[in-house]
C-alpha cells in the first residue's frame, strides 16, 4: 500500500518562505504525476501545483504562479513545493497527491494526510 508522507508545514509571517516535501513510502510511482492541493476552512479543495513523471508537464494555480515552484527529485520518490512570498490567503491544509497520467484530478488515487500552512499578516 503506497503512502504519501508530507512534511514542512508551519506558521510563518507574510512574505516568508516554506518548503513542503512529499515522499512516496515505497518505490517511486512510475508514470504517476505528483503534486499538491490545498483546502482552507469553508472552501473547496483546489489544485496548487502538479508535476508529471517526466517533469515536462507542470501546472500551477493562477494564485501561486510566480511565487511557488514544484520539483521532483532525481529518484522521483519525492516532490517538493517551494513557497515564497507567502500571503495570509495561502493559509490552508496542504495535501500531497499522486495519480496516473500527467495531471492531478480531484479524484487522484493516492493522498497524504495533509500538512498545515498558516501565514500571519
Amino acid at each position: 500500500q503506497v503512502q504519501l508522507v508530507e512534511s514542512g508545514g508551519g506558521l510563518v509571517q507574510a512574505g516568508d518562505s516554506l518548503r513542503l516535501s512529499c515522499a512516496a513510502s515505497d518505490q517511486p510511482l512510475k508514470n504517476y504525476a505528483m503534486g499538491w492541493f490545498r483546502q482552507a476552512p469553508g472552501k473547496e479543495r483546489a489544485l496548487v501545483a502538479s508535476i508529471s513523471w517526466s517533469g515536462i508537464t507542470i501546472e500551477y494555480s493562477d494564485s501561486v504562479k510566480g511565487r511557488f515552484t514544484i520539483s521532483r527529485d532525481s529518484a522521483k520518490k519525492t516532490v517538493y513545493l517551494q513557497m515564497n512570498s507567502l500571503k495570509p490567503e495561502d493559509t490552508a491544509l496542504y495535501y500531497c497527491a499522486a495519480d496516473r497520467g500527467v495531471r492531478l484530478p480531484l479524484t487522484s488515487e493516492y493522498w497524504g494526510q495533509g500538512t498545515q500552512v498558516t501565514v500571519s499578516s
